[in-house]
């Protein structure tokens, strides 16, 4: 690993720090009610949606009307995307002529655009329309994202309102997190991306005679702007079925250091934006330090495995499956930064990726990627470990815990329990079924513990909502459509819908008063036990399958096996 290497690894975190605050603060604002400079440019687009869809911003929602406006809204997402696929041969802006997309496949797809996965079983320039991308795919880029900011928004509120019935109105923080963040973003972010080469056009696919004078067909598109939200929604996926590995997705060094950036932009200001709004900015800068040295953890321990020698290839860096424009470097700080957001965006294969740099890969996500996260959902599951750290500390000292002023009791712990142990067993039973079904097993590429990584690696990506691929594993076929699909469906929801539980617990509650035997959350004490929490459920429930997977397939390489 070069000095250069280094360097650029640095300015990525020193950038995304140095962003985070100011935009949590301007953030901040927006849910706050507060007027900023965006306001006079777009807050009329605000008032004309909420006419339009009859909108009273006055009208606030208890737990369970904001849970059921949010599970609707989705289902109608759900609906619209299954259903422009399921006719897309016959819609307009179809100029490659594209039959209809096979009912399992499009059952999987609109599921993982409607829950932030966007786990693609598919080749987008070879199986989708420029119509279904843009107005079935990019749409739900925007209003997936915006579901995950309107469940953490809902959970502060629970946090900081006192003896309170409501929660918020889930359509005005849809709305805004829409008009005044996403959006403005994604402009910003795709005119960078045009400027470096990236292919925003409606122009049909070109058609090139090679040196050998075979014919090639060259795929174009409106590429840049579903880019620019797919990475700042923490969506992942891509127009092209190679993701940021495809040249017309991601060009130059400056596209791919923007797209990595953006991955995490909007989840790490989401940690500031909670400090303002619940006043606790302290507390929130120890949540944000302690995400920062996770992420940096796992960075280096798979930046030192990939870059150690290899003996089963004889090689000091396996650059097989890399993307060679932009080094090895890059390509571990993207699979490490998609994996710790629910991105699933991809520079280079995971499948070739060292087993140790596969592993911290899997394990992000296994921790629920709350290691920054996705968009509101990285932040709402790291306060459902907050809480579970705060109730083990109070069991430690013996007193009944508090968080915020807010007593944590049985309903709460119970709900957290729920979200985290959910996700965690739908990856450990789905995972276990395709192990032992012979069409599931067909489809792998490899055998022994890097096929057994393919199948975890898949199960993993779909109920943690993250979407990227090991590759190697044929998920297109109608067994792993339907049961990635369902685990995508389900690993959202049994998050979500606890979460605002809680949420709705939690607003009822009288404020306490700190006193004496408070358990601090503002201190390193605070830091290392949430630390531990997390990596204690992580640990215990995972251990047994990394140690099949990934972990024994390092020992093996280290003896000259490999599979």
């Amino acid at each position: 690993m070069s000095v250069h290497d280094f360097a650029q690894l640095i300015i990525y975190i020193v950038v995304l720090v140095l962003l985070a605050p100011p935009l949590g603060q301007y953030m901040a604002d927006i849910f706050g009610g507060r007027r900023t400079f965006l306001h006079p440019a777009v807050g009329w687009l605000e008032s004309a949606l909420n006419r339009l869809c009859g909108i009273n911003t006055d009208e606030e929602m208890g737990w369970k009307k904001y849970s059921m406006a949010l599970v609707w809204f989705n289902i109608l997402g759900f609906a619209a995307v299954i259903v422009l696929q399921l006719l897309q041969k016959w819609l307009p802006l179809n100029p490659q002529k594209l039959g209809n997309v096979p009912p399992a496949l499009a059952f999987n797809t609109a599921v993982s655009f409607m829950t932030n996965t966007n786990w693609q079983s598919y080749a987008g320039e070879t199986t989708l329309s420029y119509l279904t991308q843009m107005l079935g795919l990019t749409v739900q880029n925007f209003l997936s994202a915006a579901t995950g900011m309107a469940v953490i928004l809902a959970l502060i509120r629970g946090i900081i309102r006192k003896t309170a019935l409501t929660i918020g109105n889930f359509w005005v923080d849809l709305t805004r997190s829409v008009i005044y963040i996403l959006l403005p973003l994604s402009l910003i972010l795709a005119l960078i991306l045009v400027g470096q080469g990236v292919v925003q056009t409606f122009a049909p696919a070109i058609k090139a005679v090679g040196v050998e004078g075979t014919i090639q067909e060259i795929p174009l598109g409106p590429v840049a702007s579903q880019v620019a939200i797919k990475q700042l929604g923490t969506n992942g996926g891509g127009f092209f079925n190679a993701n940021s590995a495809h040249p017309f997705e991601n060009p130059t060094a400056l596209s791919n250091f923007a797209e990595s950036l953006a991955i995490l932009l909007i989840s790490a200001a989401l940690v500031f934006a909670f400090g303002i709004m619940a006043n606790a900015r302290k507390h929130a800068a120890i949540i944000f330090v302690v995400m920062l040295l996770m992420f940096a953890a796992g960075l280096t321990l798979s930046l030192y495995s990939e870059y150690s020698y290899n003996p089963s290839l004889g090689v000091q860096t396996n650059l097989e499956g890399k993307e060679m424009r932009f080094g090895v470097t890059n390509s571990i700080l993207w699979s490490v930064v998609t994996t710790d957001a629910s991105n699933g965006s991809v520079d280079a294969m995971h499948s070739s990726l060292s087993p140790l740099s596969g592993g911290i890969a899997m394990f992000n996500i296994m921790l629920g990627e709350i290691i920054f996260g996705g968009v509101g959902a990285g932040m709402y599951g790291m306060l459902l470990f907050v809480l579970l750290t705060v109730f083990l500390a109070g069991l430690m000292v013996g007193r009944t815990p508090e968080y915020l002023g807010k007593k944590i009791e049985a309903r709460e712990v119970q709900m957290a329990i729920l979200a985290i142990l959910g996700t965690n067993a739908l990856i450990m039973i789905g995972s276990a079924v395709a192990c032992v079904l012979p069409a599931a097993l067909a489809s792998l590429a490899n055998k022994g513990p890097h096929g057994l990584s393919e199948i975890l690696y898949a199960f993993t990506s779909a109920a943690g909502n993250n979407g990227s691929a090991f590759a190697g594993l044929n998920a297109n076929t109608d067994f792993y459509n339907i049961a990635l699909g369902l685990s995508m469906l389900i690993g959202r929801f049994v998050v979500i819908i606890p979460s605002l539980a809680i949420a709705g617990s939690l607003a009822a509650k009288k404020y306490s008063p700190p006193s004496t035997g408070t358990f601090a959350t503002d201190n390193i004490t605070f830091a290392v036990i949430l630390a531990a929490t997390i990596l204690i459920v992580g640990a215990l429930t995972f251990f047994p399958a990394l140690s099949l997977g990934p972990i024994i397939e390092h020992f093996l390489m280290r003896a000259g096996a490999i599979f």
